[in-house]
């Protein structure tokens, strides 16, 4: 068989092209807006953890990695059974969001890889939750300390998510399901407390109201022995002539005055 030069020329000249073609593929790239890269040298000197790349154009040699990250905030519904404090079964559906924070990716990648959300994020999250519901019962979980139990799960997830490279925003807790029997009963307790406190209140007002009334009329006790001890005949007799100047001082006085009383003052007709 005869050997062909130009048919190998031609050959090689593809085979460069389509070298070209890939590694231009791998030397431009473009990070949408929310993306964030970071570049793995294999040949010198690694990760680099340092330089975070942003959005926009960027050239990189084509025997290097560019990893992307998408740094926008992110949100996981995470359904989950969970124990309390004596062992009972409780279901919960937790929403966490939140984002890599930014300019430590490197670290990020270097630790979790690109599956961090499956690989740390979930995890943390069902791990914290599960640790919290067991400081409480049932109960608490349910009503009486449902903020404070929401509270404890949100700070220490906060906590161990941060120190592996992650920014929580915010995590809540969307439902918690009990047994029917457990709800019922625990539906029931805190009615039958309700109604306790709102017969205490009921108590505290009538022993208020009686006590008021009690100060009322002590005070108005008080304010007849007074007056009763100072009406002497000399102030009486004083009343009398006032009220008998007044009388006759008035444009419509239609009262006969005849004589005197044993007091020395005038008798209004009519008095008894």
């Amino acid at each position: 068989m005869k050997f062909n030069f130009k048919t190998s020329y031609i050959v090689i000249a593809v085979v460069i092209v389509f070298v070209f073609l890939l590694s231009v593929g791998k030397m431009f790239l473009i990070l949408d807006a929310g993306e964030r890269g970071v570049l793995f040298k294999p040949y010198t000197s690694g990760l680099d953890k340092e330089n975070i790349y942003g959005e926009g154009f960027h050239i990189i040699a084509p025997w290097n990695n560019m990893y992307i990250y998408g740094v926008r905030e992110q949100q996981r519904d995470e359904p989950m059974d969970v124990l309390d404090k004596s062992g009972l079964s409780i279901s919960m559906d937790i929403t966490v969001r939140f984002n890599p924070i930014f300019n430590e990716i490197g670290f990020l990648y270097e630790q979790f890889g690109l599956q961090y959300i499956n690989v740390l994020v979930i995890p943390e999250v069902r791990s914290t939750v599960r640790q919290v519901a067991g400081r409480y019962t049932a109960e608490e979980i349910y009503s009486t300390k449902r903020a404070e139990v929401e509270q404890a799960i949100i700070d220490e997830t906060k906590a161990v998510l941060s120190l592996n490279y992650i920014e929580m925003k915010a995590l809540l807790i969307r439902s918690i399901n009990l047994p029917d029997q457990i709800k019922t009963a625990i539906e029931s307790k805190l009615k039958q407390e309700q109604e306790a406190l709102a017969y205490e209140y009921r108590l505290q007002s009538e022993t208020s109201e009686a006590e008021r009334r009690r100060i009322e009329a002590d005070g108005i006790a008080a304010y007849n022995r007074i007056i009763n001890a100072s009406l002497t005949t000399a102030i009486l007799r004083q009343r009398g002539i006032e009220a008998t100047t007044a009388l006759a001082e008035s444009p419509n006085t239609k009262v006969i005055v005849i004589g005197s009383g044993k007091d020395g003052l005038p008798l209004i007709l009519g008095n008894n």
